[in-house]
C-alpha cells in the first residue's frame, strides 16, 4: 500500500469516527456518496485523485450549519488532521481552498472561487448528493432535523437570498427545492456532472409536481 492509500484510509477512518453522530444528510454516508461521485467524475477529468480524494472525504468535517455558523470550524479542523499526518503544503492548502469553497452559500457571495479543477470535481460531487432522489430525502431529513414545517403556501420562496438570510432562514423545506436545490444543475462545473444532474433535476420536478397535487387534493 502506498503511502498516499495510507492517508486516504486514515482519513476515512478519522471522518467516520468524527461524524458517528452528525445528522444524517451530512454524515459519513453523505460524505462517502460524495467521495465515490468525486471518484466517477474524476475519471473524465485532468485532475489530481489525491487531493480530490482528500478535498471529498474532508469537505464536511464541520459543517458551519452545525458550529453556530462558523466556517472557520472545518478548514480547522482538516488542516489540523493533515498536519499530523505530514502532509504536503500545497496539498493541505488545495484541500482547504476546497473545504473553504465549496458550499453553495458561497455562490451567494460576489467574490471569486478559486480557478481549481479538483475543487470543481468535489463542489459537483457535493452538488449531485444534494438533488435527485437522495437530495430529496436529505431535504426533508433536515427539515425534520430542524423541525419545519413541510410546506406552508402563504410563505413564498425567497430567490434572492444574501448568504446571511440563507444561513439564517427557518422557511419551510418545500421552499429549499426552489431557493437552492432545482437551482444546482445550471451550476455544474464538469461534463460528467452536468449530465448526471440533469437526470436527477427531472426527478425533482416530478416529485414537485406530485407533492403539490397531492397538496391541492388533486391526485
Amino acid at each position: 500500500m502506498s503511502k498516499k492509500e495510507i492517508i486516504i484510509k486514515a482519513t476515512k477512518v478519522f471522518v467516520k469516527e468524527t461524524l458517528k453522530d452528525a445528522e444524517a444528510g451530512h454524515d459519513w454516508f453523505h460524505t462517502l456518496r460524495v467521495y465515490n461521485n468525486a471518484r466517477l467524475i474524476a475519471k473524465s477529468e485532468s485532475v489530481d485523485l489525491y487531493i480530490v480524494a482528500l478535498g471529498a472525504l474532508l469537505h464536511d468535517i464541520a459543517d458551519s450549519k452545525f458550529h453556530n455558523g462558523d466556517d472557520t470550524v472545518g478548514p480547522r479542523v482538516a488542516r489540523k488532521f493533515l498536519l499530523q499526518h505530514n502532509i504536503d503544503s500545497f496539498v493541505i492548502d488545495s484541500v482547504i481552498d476546497i473545504i473553504n469553497n465549496i458550499s453553495f452559500n458561497k455562490s451567494l457571495e460576489t467574490n471569486n472561487k478559486p480557478n481549481s479543477i479538483e475543487l470543481d470535481v468535489v463542489q459537483d460531487a457535493d452538488r449531485l448528493d444534494a438533488i435527485g432522489a437522495i437530495g430529496i430525502a436529505r431535504c426533508f431529513n433536515y427539515g425534520g432535523f430542524k423541525n419545519r414545517k413541510l410546506f406552508d403556501p402563504s410563505i413564498k420562496p425567497n430567490l434572492k437570498m444574501s448568504k446571511k438570510e440563507y444561513k439564517n432562514s427557518k422557511a419551510p423545506t418545500i421552499n429549499h427545492f426552489y431557493e437552492k436545490l432545482l437551482l444546482l444543475s445550471d451550476k455544474m462545473n464538469t461534463k460528467t456532472g452536468k449530465k448526471i444532474a440533469k437526470e436527477r433535476h427531472q426527478f425533482m420536478t416530478e416529485y414537485l409536481d406530485q407533492f403539490h397535487a397531492e397538496w391541492e387534493g388533486n391526485r
